[in-house]
């Protein structure tokens, strides 16, 4: 069996995530931040591991400024909904997942004007485009790092350095970048991440979070969920302090366990090193598919500019087909058909069929791309042979 579905789930997890989550479901029987017993102690000395390893990732000065959620989407939903008012003004791009498209759709019916940047045809975003829709109450810029449909990375340093001087914060969706490609919210200019623990960090599902930049002020950022802390207990009012004013409910310990495992792995082996290697498979993937007939690559058909995400179609059969088949005859995991991003798609000119989508990871060899490839060609030469 080959798995090439790494954008919406990576697998295999690494050895430590799996020792991980096994001993704190053995060895630890508390919740973290509830109780003073050993137990508790220990369950809080892990989400502190894991606070302190995503913050050493993406450069975040201070591990308190670490916001763990359930998803990506969560994480998002706490910023759209915390900062956005009616008459308010939000900038976001035409290439972005329904985690980003959903929560504006529902804020835009109630009076959140949403200004949507077009992509170029390869999926990119030009920060000078981005610059241009700039309103006087543009209250947020949301943009995904990179592409969940075709991989294109957006030049999210450079917008933020357009945001900048207008003191415009910039949120970004790093749900497909998180471990596979450097991300610095200092150097990058970014004041909120969005990120998932299941996707390139590596990690469980059900755990993903926020990184707030130093520079950003909290206290323009209510809650999302209210409730229950650990802290405070005497008050009806949410603590204000970070991380707790985010974090009400008993946290996903297990998930939790195996995201400090799998972030440390991923700091140890290097988001450069891992970054490389997947450069190397994508571009024997994009290589490999340029050079069959009747298939069309969706993109910036660059590895430099993209992440392992490879998108396309073959005129042999539909993008349902080829995947079930691709499936069933060659053992080959992968996913077709609007990946929960139709204006991506309309963007690509794809909609509404969609496309087939190989997503290689950490763990993905060259000798799985070629046996992807040859299956390919196989099912292209059944309208070409």
């Amino acid at each position: 069996m080959i798995y090439l579905d790494n954008a919406a789930t990576s697998w295999p997890k690494p050895e430590s995530v799996l020792e991980a989550t096994s001993r704190c479901l053995r060895d630890v029987g508390a919740s973290s931040g509830r109780s003073a017993h050993r137990w508790a102690q220990q369950a809080e000395r892990i989400r502190l591991d894991a606070r302190e390893a995503v913050a050493e990732l993406f450069g975040v000065s201070d591990p308190m400024r670490v916001v763990f959620t359930l998803n990506a989407t969560t994480a998002i939903n706490i910023v759209l909904f915390g900062l956005l008012r009616a008459g308010d003004d939000v900038v976001t791009s035409d290439m972005e997942h329904n985690a980003v498209a959903r929560p504006l759709h529902a804020l835009a019916e109630r009076g959140v004007s949403v200004s949507v940047v077009p992509c170029g045809l390869d999926g990119a975003l030009d920060a000078g485009a981005v610059e241009q829709h700039l309103r006087p109450n543009t209250r947020l810029v949301v943009i995904n790092h990179a592409s969940n449909v075709c991989g294109t990375v957006q030049p999210v340093r450079e917008i933020a350095a357009r945001l900048r001087p207008r003191g415009i914060p910039m949120l970004v969706d790093a749900a497909q970048t998180g471990g596979c490609w450097p991300v610095d919210l200092a150097t990058d200019g970014i004041d909120l991440l969005a990120f998932s623990g299941h996707k390139g960090l590596l990690g469980p599902t059900g755990v993903g979070g926020l990184a707030i930049a130093d520079g950003f002020d909290v206290g323009f950022l209510p809650p999302l969920v209210y409730g229950g802390t650990g802290s405070r207990s005497d008050e009806e009012i949410q603590p204000d302090v970070l991380p707790d004013k985010y974090e009400a409910g008993t946290p996903n310990l297990v998930g939790l366990a195996g995201l400090a495992a799998s972030v440390r792995y991923v700091l140890g082996r290097g988001v450069r090193e891992i970054r490389e290697h997947e450069q190397r498979v994508t571009r024997r993937l994009l290589n490999g598919l340029a050079e069959i007939p009747g298939l069309r690559v969706f993109g910036a058909g660059d590895h430099e500019r993209q992440t392992a995400v490879v998108a396309f179609t073959t005129e042999a059969c539909s993008v349902s087909d080829a995947a079930s088949r691709l499936d069933e005859d060659f053992g080959i995991l992968c996913r077709a058909g609007l990946h929960c991003a139709p204006h991506a798609h309309r963007t690509l000119g794809t909609f509404p069929h969609g496309a087939i989508r190989f997503s290689a990871g950490a763990f993905t060899t060259i000798g799985d791309a070629e046996h992807a490839l040859k299956a390919v060609a196989h099912l292209a030469a059944m309208r070409h042979g």
